[in-house]
Protein backbone atom coordinates (compact mmCIF):
# COMPACT_ATOMS: atom_id res chain seq x y z
CA UNK A 1 0.00 0.00 0.00
CA UNK A 2 2.92 2.53 0.75
CA UNK A 3 4.28 1.70 -2.67
CA UNK A 4 0.83 1.99 -4.05
CA UNK A 5 0.62 5.45 -2.90
CA UNK A 6 4.50 6.91 -3.10
CA UNK A 7 3.75 5.80 -6.76
CA UNK A 8 0.82 7.91 -7.46
CA UNK A 9 2.53 10.59 -5.52
CA UNK A 10 5.25 10.82 -7.56
CA UNK A 11 2.49 11.51 -10.49
CA UNK A 12 -0.09 12.91 -8.60
CA UNK A 13 0.79 14.88 -5.70
CA UNK A 14 -1.55 13.57 -3.20
CA UNK A 15 0.21 14.11 -0.22
CA UNK A 16 1.25 16.92 -0.89
CA UNK A 17 -2.26 18.48 -0.96
CA UNK A 18 -2.73 16.75 2.19
CA UNK A 19 -0.35 18.33 4.24
CA UNK A 20 -0.69 21.52 2.85
CA UNK A 21 -4.34 21.99 3.39
CA UNK A 22 -5.06 19.31 6.27
CA UNK A 23 -2.89 17.87 8.28
CA UNK A 24 0.13 20.69 8.15
CA UNK A 25 -2.19 23.42 7.52
CA UNK A 26 -2.09 25.47 10.93
CA UNK A 27 -5.01 27.22 12.53
CA UNK A 28 -5.24 29.54 15.22
CA UNK A 29 -6.39 27.48 18.35
CA UNK A 30 -8.75 30.04 19.15
CA UNK A 31 -11.73 29.46 16.63
CA UNK A 32 -15.14 29.82 18.35
CA UNK A 33 -18.81 29.00 17.37
CA UNK A 34 -18.63 31.56 14.38
CA UNK A 35 -15.89 29.74 12.28
CA UNK A 36 -18.58 26.78 12.39
CA UNK A 37 -20.17 28.10 9.16
CA UNK A 38 -17.27 27.58 6.86
CA UNK A 39 -17.97 24.11 7.15
CA UNK A 40 -21.08 23.95 7.46
CA UNK A 41 -21.59 26.00 3.74
CA UNK A 42 -19.62 23.09 2.47
CA UNK A 43 -21.84 20.83 3.61
CA UNK A 44 -24.89 22.57 2.44
CA UNK A 45 -23.59 22.87 -1.15
CA UNK A 46 -23.00 18.99 -0.79
CA UNK A 47 -26.64 18.53 -0.26
CA UNK A 48 -27.87 20.95 -3.04
CA UNK A 49 -25.58 19.30 -5.09
CA UNK A 50 -26.65 15.44 -4.57
CA UNK A 51 -30.32 15.90 -3.94
CA UNK A 52 -30.63 18.36 -7.24
CA UNK A 53 -28.88 15.86 -8.98
CA UNK A 54 -31.28 12.88 -7.92
CA UNK A 55 -34.25 15.65 -8.20
CA UNK A 56 -33.01 16.21 -11.99
CA UNK A 57 -33.85 12.07 -12.55
CA UNK A 58 -37.52 12.72 -12.55
CA UNK A 59 -38.07 16.91 -13.40
CA UNK A 60 -39.39 17.32 -16.89
CA UNK A 61 -37.84 21.40 -17.80
CA UNK A 62 -40.90 22.29 -20.29
CA UNK A 63 -43.99 24.56 -19.44
CA UNK A 64 -46.24 21.68 -20.22
CA UNK A 65 -44.44 19.16 -17.58
CA UNK A 66 -42.79 21.07 -14.91
CA UNK A 67 -45.30 21.77 -12.23
CA UNK A 68 -46.98 18.13 -12.87
CA UNK A 69 -43.22 16.75 -12.62
CA UNK A 70 -42.61 18.40 -9.28
CA UNK A 71 -46.32 16.84 -7.64
CA UNK A 72 -45.07 13.93 -9.28
CA UNK A 73 -41.68 14.00 -7.03
CA UNK A 74 -43.11 15.11 -4.37
CA UNK A 75 -46.67 11.71 -4.46
CA UNK A 76 -44.77 9.10 -6.32
CA UNK A 77 -40.93 9.25 -6.57
CA UNK A 78 -39.57 7.39 -3.58
CA UNK A 79 -38.74 9.32 -0.90
CA UNK A 80 -39.06 12.35 -3.53
CA UNK A 81 -40.69 14.50 -0.73
CA UNK A 82 -37.95 13.93 1.57
CA UNK A 83 -35.02 15.18 -1.57
CA UNK A 84 -37.60 18.08 -2.73
CA UNK A 85 -37.77 19.37 0.54
CA UNK A 86 -34.03 19.03 1.21
CA UNK A 87 -32.95 21.04 -2.07
CA UNK A 88 -36.07 23.41 -1.20
CA UNK A 89 -34.91 24.15 2.55
CA UNK A 90 -31.16 23.84 1.90
CA UNK A 91 -31.58 26.49 -0.41
CA UNK A 92 -32.49 28.77 2.69
CA UNK A 93 -30.26 27.29 5.01
CA UNK A 94 -26.99 27.94 2.45
CA UNK A 95 -28.38 31.45 2.82
CA UNK A 96 -28.59 31.39 6.53
CA UNK A 97 -24.80 29.81 6.97
CA UNK A 98 -23.82 32.10 3.97
CA UNK A 99 -25.11 35.39 5.78
CA UNK A 100 -23.37 34.15 9.25
CA UNK A 101 -20.23 33.59 7.47
CA UNK A 102 -19.92 37.20 6.32
CA UNK A 103 -21.07 38.72 9.35
CA UNK A 104 -18.29 36.82 11.04
CA UNK A 105 -15.97 38.29 8.38
CA UNK A 106 -17.33 41.95 9.06
CA UNK A 107 -16.85 41.41 12.90
CA UNK A 108 -13.51 40.04 13.19
CA UNK A 109 -11.84 41.87 9.61
CA UNK A 110 -11.26 38.59 7.56
CA UNK A 111 -11.41 41.05 4.73
CA UNK A 112 -8.81 43.22 5.50
CA UNK A 113 -4.86 42.95 4.08
CA UNK A 114 -3.27 40.28 3.52
CA UNK A 115 -7.18 38.43 2.78
CA UNK A 116 -8.53 40.75 0.11
CA UNK A 117 -8.45 37.76 -2.58
CA UNK A 118 -10.38 35.40 0.10
CA UNK A 119 -13.06 38.47 0.68
CA UNK A 120 -13.37 39.08 -3.18
CA UNK A 121 -13.96 35.20 -4.20
CA UNK A 122 -16.35 34.93 -1.26
CA UNK A 123 -18.56 37.60 -2.28
CA UNK A 124 -18.28 36.37 -6.21
CA UNK A 125 -19.61 33.02 -4.56
CA UNK A 126 -22.30 35.08 -3.07
CA UNK A 127 -23.32 36.82 -6.56
CA UNK A 128 -23.12 33.08 -7.95
CA UNK A 129 -25.22 31.54 -5.56
CA UNK A 130 -27.79 34.43 -6.07
CA UNK A 131 -27.79 33.45 -9.56
CA UNK A 132 -28.43 29.73 -9.15
CA UNK A 133 -31.15 30.32 -6.54
CA UNK A 134 -32.86 32.88 -9.13
CA UNK A 135 -32.80 30.39 -11.67
CA UNK A 136 -33.56 27.31 -9.16
CA UNK A 137 -36.89 29.38 -8.40
CA UNK A 138 -38.22 29.30 -11.96
CA UNK A 139 -37.90 25.52 -12.24
CA UNK A 140 -41.25 24.39 -10.04
CA UNK A 141 -43.18 26.43 -12.65
CA UNK A 142 -45.59 27.80 -10.35
CA UNK A 143 -47.06 31.04 -9.88
CA UNK A 144 -45.02 32.24 -7.96
CA UNK A 145 -42.08 31.11 -9.53
CA UNK A 146 -43.42 32.67 -12.87
CA UNK A 147 -44.41 36.04 -11.66
CA UNK A 148 -41.38 36.56 -9.11
CA UNK A 149 -38.83 35.91 -12.35
CA UNK A 150 -41.13 37.99 -14.21
CA UNK A 151 -40.83 41.08 -12.23
CA UNK A 152 -36.72 40.68 -11.82
CA UNK A 153 -36.28 39.85 -15.64
CA UNK A 154 -38.55 43.19 -16.48
CA UNK A 155 -36.31 45.38 -13.47
CA UNK A 156 -33.02 45.02 -16.40
CA UNK A 157 -35.87 46.53 -19.01
CA UNK A 158 -35.47 49.63 -16.99
CA UNK A 159 -31.38 49.97 -18.21
CA UNK A 160 -31.55 52.88 -20.75
CA UNK A 161 -31.39 52.38 -24.75
CA UNK A 162 -30.37 48.05 -24.46
CA UNK A 163 -32.91 47.41 -21.56
CA UNK A 164 -35.82 45.83 -23.20
CA UNK A 165 -33.61 43.67 -25.79
CA UNK A 166 -31.38 42.70 -22.73
CA UNK A 167 -34.84 41.50 -20.50
CA UNK A 168 -35.98 39.47 -24.18
CA UNK A 169 -32.67 37.81 -24.24
CA UNK A 170 -32.35 36.89 -20.76
CA UNK A 171 -36.37 35.35 -21.12
CA UNK A 172 -35.86 34.19 -24.54
CA UNK A 173 -38.94 35.11 -25.23
CA UNK A 174 -41.49 38.12 -25.11
CA UNK A 175 -42.77 36.53 -21.97
CA UNK A 176 -41.58 33.90 -19.00
CA UNK A 177 -42.02 30.86 -21.34
CA UNK A 178 -41.12 27.20 -22.06
CA UNK A 179 -37.88 28.78 -23.22
CA UNK A 180 -36.98 30.47 -20.36
CA UNK A 181 -37.90 27.23 -18.41
CA UNK A 182 -35.32 25.36 -20.46
CA UNK A 183 -32.21 28.14 -20.34
CA UNK A 184 -32.45 28.77 -16.58
CA UNK A 185 -32.59 24.59 -16.19
CA UNK A 186 -29.31 24.36 -18.11
CA UNK A 187 -27.53 27.51 -15.86
CA UNK A 188 -29.20 26.15 -13.05
CA UNK A 189 -27.77 22.72 -13.73
CA UNK A 190 -24.93 22.63 -15.40
CA UNK A 191 -23.24 26.20 -15.87
CA UNK A 192 -23.53 28.27 -12.30
CA UNK A 193 -22.64 24.50 -10.67
CA UNK A 194 -19.35 24.72 -12.06
CA UNK A 195 -18.73 28.48 -11.70
CA UNK A 196 -19.70 27.66 -8.13
CA UNK A 197 -17.53 24.88 -7.25
CA UNK A 198 -14.55 26.72 -9.30
CA UNK A 199 -14.82 29.50 -7.51
CA UNK A 200 -14.68 27.47 -3.62
CA UNK A 201 -11.64 26.26 -4.99
CA UNK A 202 -9.83 29.13 -5.51
CA UNK A 203 -11.54 30.53 -2.36
CA UNK A 204 -9.73 28.00 0.11
CA UNK A 205 -6.62 27.91 -1.95
CA UNK A 206 -6.34 31.63 -1.51
CA UNK A 207 -7.40 31.30 2.17
CA UNK A 208 -4.65 28.60 2.94
CA UNK A 209 -2.15 30.69 1.20
CA UNK A 210 -2.26 33.36 3.59
CA UNK A 211 -3.74 31.15 6.29
CA UNK A 212 -7.24 31.69 8.52
CA UNK A 213 -7.80 34.98 10.54
CA UNK A 214 -9.07 34.38 14.03
CA UNK A 215 -10.94 36.20 16.74
CA UNK A 216 -8.11 38.59 18.00
CA UNK A 217 -6.91 39.19 14.20
CA UNK A 218 -3.54 38.68 15.10
CA UNK A 219 -1.80 36.61 12.11
CA UNK A 220 -0.08 33.52 14.07
CA UNK A 221 2.21 33.07 11.14
CA UNK A 222 4.13 36.02 12.59
CA UNK A 223 5.25 33.81 15.82
CA UNK A 224 6.84 30.65 15.23
CA UNK A 225 9.02 28.27 16.99
CA UNK A 226 12.31 26.90 16.14
CA UNK A 227 10.66 24.32 13.52
CA UNK A 228 9.12 27.06 11.55
CA UNK A 229 5.39 26.50 13.41
CA UNK A 230 2.93 28.62 14.61
CA UNK A 231 3.06 28.92 18.62
CA UNK A 232 -1.03 29.45 18.60
CA UNK A 233 -2.08 27.27 15.72
CA UNK A 234 -2.54 23.56 15.72
CA UNK A 235 -3.36 21.25 12.77
CA UNK A 236 -6.59 21.31 10.83
CA UNK A 237 -6.81 18.05 10.82
CA UNK A 238 -7.60 16.08 13.06
CA UNK A 239 -8.29 19.34 15.72
CA UNK A 240 -10.22 21.25 13.48
CA UNK A 241 -11.90 18.63 11.62
CA UNK A 242 -13.44 16.29 14.65
CA UNK A 243 -14.21 20.05 15.90
CA UNK A 244 -16.51 20.88 13.13
CA UNK A 245 -17.86 17.86 14.16
CA UNK A 246 -20.09 19.26 16.23
CA UNK A 247 -21.09 22.22 14.38
CA UNK A 248 -22.47 19.68 11.96
CA UNK A 249 -24.54 17.71 14.28
CA UNK A 250 -26.44 20.75 15.67
CA UNK A 251 -26.63 22.00 12.27
CA UNK A 252 -28.19 18.75 10.64
CA UNK A 253 -30.51 18.47 14.35
CA UNK A 254 -31.94 21.88 13.42
CA UNK A 255 -32.18 21.11 9.56
CA UNK A 256 -34.01 17.91 10.22
CA UNK A 257 -36.65 20.00 12.53
CA UNK A 258 -37.31 21.86 10.18
CA UNK A 259 -37.78 19.55 6.85
CA UNK A 260 -40.04 17.31 9.00
CA UNK A 261 -41.92 19.76 10.74
CA UNK A 262 -41.93 23.43 8.67
CA UNK A 263 -40.36 22.56 5.37
CA UNK A 264 -42.51 25.59 3.89
CA UNK A 265 -41.73 28.00 6.95
CA UNK A 266 -45.14 29.48 6.82
CA UNK A 267 -44.55 30.28 3.10
CA UNK A 268 -40.91 31.86 3.67
CA UNK A 269 -39.20 29.13 2.06
CA UNK A 270 -42.13 28.05 -0.13
CA UNK A 271 -44.96 30.62 -0.68
CA UNK A 272 -48.51 29.17 -1.14
CA UNK A 273 -48.95 30.50 -4.61
CA UNK A 274 -46.60 28.22 -5.43
CA UNK A 275 -48.53 25.40 -4.67
CA UNK A 276 -50.82 26.76 -8.18
CA UNK A 277 -49.30 26.20 -11.58
CA UNK A 278 -47.77 29.17 -13.18
CA UNK A 279 -50.81 31.20 -14.92
CA UNK A 280 -49.69 33.99 -17.19
CA UNK A 281 -53.63 35.20 -17.23
CA UNK A 282 -53.42 35.32 -12.99
CA UNK A 283 -51.40 37.42 -11.40
CA UNK A 284 -51.16 36.66 -7.29
CA UNK A 285 -52.36 39.29 -5.10
CA UNK A 286 -48.59 39.98 -3.58
CA UNK A 287 -45.35 39.13 -5.41
CA UNK A 288 -42.24 39.15 -3.37
CA UNK A 289 -38.77 37.18 -3.89
CA UNK A 290 -38.05 34.31 -1.54
CA UNK A 291 -36.75 35.93 1.84
CA UNK A 292 -32.64 35.92 1.04
CA UNK A 293 -33.72 38.43 -1.79
CA UNK A 294 -35.68 40.75 0.22
CA UNK A 295 -32.93 43.34 2.09
CA UNK A 296 -32.56 44.03 -1.85
CA UNK A 297 -35.87 44.17 -2.83
CA UNK A 298 -36.83 46.80 -0.53
CA UNK A 299 -33.81 49.15 -1.51
CA UNK A 300 -35.35 48.82 -5.05
CA UNK A 301 -38.93 49.59 -3.78
CA UNK A 302 -37.55 52.30 -1.89
CA UNK A 303 -36.93 54.27 -4.62
CA UNK A 304 -39.69 56.27 -5.70
CA UNK A 305 -38.45 59.57 -7.88
CA UNK A 306 -37.99 59.94 -11.22
CA UNK A 307 -34.34 61.29 -11.81
CA UNK A 308 -32.59 62.88 -14.63
CA UNK A 309 -35.13 62.31 -17.01
CA UNK A 310 -35.07 58.40 -15.64
CA UNK A 311 -37.92 56.55 -14.05
CA UNK A 312 -37.42 55.54 -10.70
CA UNK A 313 -37.68 51.88 -11.77
CA UNK A 314 -33.82 52.14 -13.19
CA UNK A 315 -32.05 54.40 -10.17
CA UNK A 316 -34.06 51.31 -7.68
CA UNK A 317 -31.94 48.57 -10.02
CA UNK A 318 -28.91 51.22 -9.42
CA UNK A 319 -29.44 51.16 -5.91
CA UNK A 320 -30.27 47.44 -5.67
CA UNK A 321 -27.12 46.66 -7.79
CA UNK A 322 -24.85 48.75 -5.80
CA UNK A 323 -25.72 47.35 -2.57
CA UNK A 324 -24.03 44.59 -3.70
CA UNK A 325 -21.23 45.91 -5.45
CA UNK A 326 -20.11 47.92 -2.24
CA UNK A 327 -19.55 44.90 -0.95
CA UNK A 328 -16.63 44.13 -3.24
CA UNK A 329 -14.39 47.40 -2.40
CA UNK A 330 -14.91 46.78 1.30
CA UNK A 331 -11.39 45.70 1.92
CA UNK A 332 -9.91 49.03 0.57
CA UNK A 333 -12.70 51.14 2.79
CA UNK A 334 -11.63 49.48 6.02
CA UNK A 335 -8.68 51.90 7.79
CA UNK A 336 -8.72 50.38 10.87
CA UNK A 337 -5.25 49.88 12.11
CA UNK A 338 -6.86 46.58 14.20
CA UNK A 339 -8.99 43.62 12.45
CA UNK A 340 -11.26 42.53 14.97
CA UNK A 341 -14.04 43.84 16.19
CA UNK A 342 -12.84 43.12 19.93
CA UNK A 343 -10.02 45.94 19.71
CA UNK A 344 -11.98 48.26 17.46
CA UNK A 345 -13.39 51.79 18.82
CA UNK A 346 -17.45 51.73 19.61
CA UNK A 347 -18.07 54.01 16.38
CA UNK A 348 -17.07 50.74 14.71
CA UNK A 349 -19.19 48.50 17.38
CA UNK A 350 -22.31 50.87 16.74
CA UNK A 351 -22.23 51.16 12.95
CA UNK A 352 -22.06 46.87 12.00
CA UNK A 353 -25.04 46.88 15.03
CA UNK A 354 -26.74 49.64 13.04
CA UNK A 355 -25.93 47.91 10.07
CA UNK A 356 -27.14 44.13 10.89
CA UNK A 357 -30.17 45.66 12.05
CA UNK A 358 -31.36 47.62 9.07
CA UNK A 359 -30.13 44.64 6.53
CA UNK A 360 -32.80 42.53 8.97
CA UNK A 361 -35.50 44.94 8.98
CA UNK A 362 -34.94 45.66 5.04
CA UNK A 363 -35.60 41.52 4.50
CA UNK A 364 -38.99 41.99 6.41
CA UNK A 365 -39.91 45.00 4.59
CA UNK A 366 -39.45 42.90 1.38
CA UNK A 367 -41.57 40.77 2.17
CA UNK A 368 -44.75 42.46 3.15
CA UNK A 369 -46.70 44.46 0.79
CA UNK A 370 -45.43 47.98 0.09
CA UNK A 371 -47.45 50.86 2.36
CA UNK A 372 -46.13 54.87 2.37
CA UNK A 373 -44.98 54.13 5.76
CA UNK A 374 -43.15 51.09 5.03
CA UNK A 375 -41.75 52.78 2.22
CA UNK A 376 -40.24 55.94 4.00
CA UNK A 377 -38.68 53.38 6.66
CA UNK A 378 -37.13 51.64 3.83
CA UNK A 379 -35.71 54.76 2.67
CA UNK A 380 -34.05 55.44 5.94
CA UNK A 381 -33.15 51.68 5.92
CA UNK A 382 -31.20 51.64 2.64
CA UNK A 383 -29.35 54.67 3.48
CA UNK A 384 -28.18 53.88 6.75
CA UNK A 385 -27.10 50.38 4.58
CA UNK A 386 -24.90 52.22 2.63
CA UNK A 387 -23.49 55.04 5.18
CA UNK A 388 -21.85 52.03 6.80
CA UNK A 389 -19.55 51.65 3.85
CA UNK A 390 -19.44 55.42 2.72
CA UNK A 391 -18.69 56.45 6.33
CA UNK A 392 -16.32 53.61 7.11
CA UNK A 393 -12.72 54.93 6.19
CA UNK A 394 -13.75 58.01 8.33
CA UNK A 395 -14.91 56.59 11.65
CA UNK A 396 -12.54 53.50 11.61
CA UNK A 397 -9.31 56.25 11.10
CA UNK A 398 -10.74 58.41 13.79
CA UNK A 399 -12.21 56.48 16.46
CA UNK A 400 -9.72 54.91 19.56
CA UNK A 401 -9.08 51.22 19.28
CA UNK A 402 -7.68 49.04 22.01
CA UNK A 403 -3.89 47.73 22.06
CA UNK A 404 -3.78 44.12 20.22
CA UNK A 405 -1.93 41.25 22.27
CA UNK A 406 1.13 40.08 20.82
CA UNK A 407 -0.21 36.31 21.28
CA UNK A 408 -3.79 34.85 20.77
CA UNK A 409 -6.00 34.96 23.85
CA UNK A 410 -8.10 32.08 22.88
Amino acid sequence: MQKLIQWIDERLPIVDAYNNHLGKYYAPKNFNLWYFFGSLAMLVLVNQLVTGIWLTMSYNPSAEGAFASVEYIMRDVQWGWLLRYMHSTGASAFFVVVYLHMFRGLMYGSYQKPRELIWLFGMLIYLVLMAEAFMGYLLPWGQMSYWGAQVIVNLFGAIPVIGDDLSLWIRGDYLISGITLNRFFALHVIALPIVLLGLVVLHILALHEVGSNNPDGIDIKKNKDENGIPKDGIPFHPYYTVHDLIGVAVFLFVFCVVIFFFPEMGGLFIEKPNFEPANSLKTPEHIAPVWYFTPFYAMLRAVTVDLFGLPAKFWGVVVMGAAIAILFVLPWLDRSPVRSMRYKGVLSKIALTVFVISFVILGYLGIVPSSPGRTLLAQVLTTLYFLYFILMPFYTRMEKTKPVPERVTG
